[in-house]
Parts: structure tokens; C-alpha cells; sequence
């Protein structure tokens, strides 16, 4: 499939926004290594192939290992994620699933644990950000191509 709609010519102003909420999640305080693992981890729950080559390619790129990268749709079932990491991709699909998985109080309080109240606002943005590119590229009909 190739790209359906030139969607930043036929709307700057819109993706324009979409950047500058990019560069934002970058300046946070959340660690980059934990960005990325939710971009990839939502990616993986949304099915956005082009995300996840994206951001598989970036993790690599910063240092990540190819077990972490391939074992994260099972993160919970690992024990070499961190204490904040794992907080961080269980909000990630919460949130990702949240009509059936809300954000109950218990994983709002263990986040909390790692995370101050402005980092807490980050990780939702982050998370957020990341769906919105998903669906994004998904409804553009972006692919991932072989390098």
C-alpha cells in the first residue's frame, strides 16, 4: 500500500502541531530510553508497522538491546525492565486500551511511585503522541519497507 494522502502539504497547520508536540515530549524529563519503549510498546499493541520500524530503529540507534526490543509485548513476564520502565508500559497500554482498561487508582499510585506530577503529565502526552501517529499512519496507509 502506498500512502494515500500527502497529508503534510494538504494539511501543515495540523502536522505542524503534531511536530511541535513532538518536540515537547522530547524536552521532558522522562528518560528517552523510556520514550521509546512506549513508542514501541503501543505501537505493538496498535499494529502500526511503519511506527514500529521507526522506533525499533531509533532504540537500536541509542543502545538498546535486540532482547528488550523483542520481548516487550511480554514485559511483564521479564525481569530485566526496570522498576519505572515497567510503570511506564503498564500505563502505556491502559491507556492504549482504555475503554476496557482505564486508568485504575492502584496503577496511577504505583506510576506515581517513579514519577513526579509533571512527569506523570508527560508519560500520558508521550503516550498519547504516540497513539495519534499511530492512528496517523495507519489511516495514510504508511508502510514499512525494507532498507
Amino acid at each position: 500500500m502506498s500512502q494515500r494522502v500527502a497529508y503534510y502539504d494538504v494539511a501543515p497547520d495540523g502536522m505542524k502541531i503534531m511536530m511541535d508536540m513532538e518536540k515537547y515530549t522530547k524536552t521532558s524529563k522522562i528518560h528517552r530510553t523510556i520514550r521509546e519503549l512506549i513508542k514501541i510498546r503501543v505501537s505493538q499493541i496498535n499494529g502500526c508497522a511503519f511506527c514500529l520500524d521507526l522506533h525499533t530503529a531509533d532504540a537500536r540507534k541509542m543502545g538498546e538491546t535486540e532482547q528488550r526490543i523483542y520481548c516487550l509485548n511480554a514485559w511483564n513476564e521479564c525481569t530485566y525492565y526496570t522498576p519505572e520502565e515497567r510503570a511506564a508500559l503498564e500505563l502505556s497500554e491502559h491507556i492504549t486500551l482504555i475503554p476496557t482498561k482505564r486508568v485504575p487508582e492502584n496503577l496511577y499510585k504505583r506510576v506515581r511511585e517513579y514519577f513526579d506530577e509533571k512527569q506523570y503529565v508527560d508519560l500520558v502526552l508521550i503516550i498519547n503522541q504516540i497513539n495519534s501517529w499511530n492512528r496517523i499512519s495507519i489511516a495514510m496507509g504508511n508502510t514499512a519497507t525494507e532498507k
